[in-house]
């Protein structure tokens, strides 16, 4: 067993995981049911069908407690996983902390985040659909690298909507995401008609996720030999995550130690749920005590000062109803550089652990996480995504906490990527060029007011 005063903890290729970690059977309540935007009904799968594979539609509504992982895929994850934990001795020391601080790595994967984990098992089953194309949105761009990546692989076509704040501010993300041999468009874009509708409303947009899932829904569902796949949200998205934190479990156990807290930064609620979700599972089956806290920022508070409500996915109304905290669908956020954290919603099942209080959340400024980054940086040597950097401001803030107290806290977070395309965000933070936003109370008023009415 590894000491805990090693700095970093590894798995070999046989403890990869056989299977996804389904959490459904482990809520203490049933999740909501998905609408139908039109009729207001709980919908089947013969109406996702023309967006999904049946496969992924068995997986969304699935009560299975494990889902095998295929050979296919898990023989691609050994490209980069198990992916490295390691102890930030080094980030502890600066703070003089007794705590013990430990972060998941998962910008080892080709793309340089976690977001490769379901970009591979979506795009294989897409094709064992007999499916040409994949159309999806990105946000900061990883998701658009990490689909395109398995595209390739599989000798699919990929068509990207990319948020256009994001299209400008990180244009090697964009070319990463050209490289893998995939088209992409600045969203809200001219070619499709939920484009066109926003550019003619506000032709200096700088575009949202639910706008870019407005495009990619609507040009998957206009095309017979296209599927739309999604990076985050969705149920099946957050299942096939969960390979992070069943390694993560391993290698808590080889370091000698179990976390008291575990903490994710959020946006649509992927990387978060791939990690937490198998210690919400020890929890609930072991009655476990450890604390799980979201993070996100407080340009787009959806956690935090969101309500849980039915809502739109999108912001023009192509996609289902699903209940979750949200900031209304036509809330667009202030055009931060953690592009990937811009979503008015969150995953439905992240959102029921909120309601049920089995999950905290708290919000951070722009300027304080990319100087969380910084430290992160020049104490452990990597440098984290934007989006990343709030799961380190609040390890750092668990830190101060304990050292305060004087207790020896056992801190583990997940630094889902790496920011070596984020480098013109630190170029702004270091020429003292970011804002903080905090979106105005009466703006989300506003915006709420939209929601769809669901008797």
């Amino acid at each position: 067993m590894a000491q805990t005063g090693e700095t970093k903890i590894l798995l070999d290729e046989s403890e990869i995981p056989t299977h996804w970690y389904n959490i459904v059977p482990d809520l203490p309540v049933p999740p909501p049911p998905v609408l139908h935007p039109g009729t207001g009904q709980p919908i089947g799968p013969a109406d996702l069908a023309p967006l999904f594979p049946m496969s992924l539609i068995l997986q969304e509504v699935s009560r299975e407690g494990a889902i095998e992982i295929p050979d296919e895929v898990r023989d691609i994850y050994r490209l980069w996983r198990p992916s490295p934990m390691y102890r930030a001795h080094r980030l502890e020391k600066a703070l003089g902390t007794p705590a013990h601080i430990y972060y998941k790595y998962e910008g080892v994967s080709p793309a340089g985040s976690h977001k490769p984990n379901t970009a591979i098992a979506q795009a294989y089953y897409n094709k064992q659909d007999g499916i040409r194309r994949l159309t999806t949105e990105t946000g900061a761009g990883q998701w658009g690298s990490a689909l395109s990546f398995a595209c390739a692989l599989f000798g699919l076509e990929c068509t990207v909507y990319m948020v256009k704040a994001s299209y400008f501010h990180k244009p090697y993300r964009r070319s990463m995401i050209e490289a893998y041999g995939a088209r992409i468009f600045a969203s809200p874009s001219p070619e499709t008609n939920a484009g066109r509708k926003v550019l003619a409303e506000s032709p200096d947009s700088p575009g949202s996720l639910g706008i870019a899932i407005s495009e990619a829904v609507e040009d998957a569902a206009t095309h017979d030999d296209a599927h739309y796949s999604l990076g985050s949200v969705l149920n099946h998205v957050l299942l096939h995550q969960t390979v992070i934190g069943q390694e993560a479990l391993k290698q808590m156990e080889k370091a000698g130690e179990y976390p008291d807290v575990v903490i994710g930064c959020v946006g649509g609620g992927s990387n978060f749920a791939g990690l937490v979700f198998p210690f919400v599972g020890e929890n609930v089956r072991r009655g476990r005590r450890t604390r799980i806290v979201a993070a996100e920022p407080t340009a787009c508070p959806t956690l935090t000062r969101g309500v849980y409500a039915y809502d739109l996915g999108d912001t023009v109304g192509l996609t289902p109803l699903v209940k979750m905290h949200t900031l209304g669908h036509t809330f667009i956020p202030p055009a931060i550089h953690a592009g990937g954290l811009r979503y008015h919603g969150d995953a439905p099942l992240v959102c029921l652990l909120l309601d049920q209080g089995m999950i905290e959340a708290v919000a951070h400024p722009q300027t304080k996480i990319f100087q969380a980054a910084v430290t992160f940086a020049r104490t452990e040597g990597i440098i984290p995504a934007p989006e990343s950097a709030h799961a380190i401001q609040s390890a750092i803030d668990e830190a101060l906490q304990a050292k305060e107290a004087g207790e020896r806290r056992v801190i583990l977070f997940n630094l889902s990527g790496h920011g070596h395309f984020d480098m013109g965000a630190y170029d702004a933070f270091f020429a003292g060029k970011l804002e903080d936003h905090e979106y105005p109370e009466s703006a989300i008023r506003e915006a709420l007011t939209h929601l769809p009415k669901v008797g």
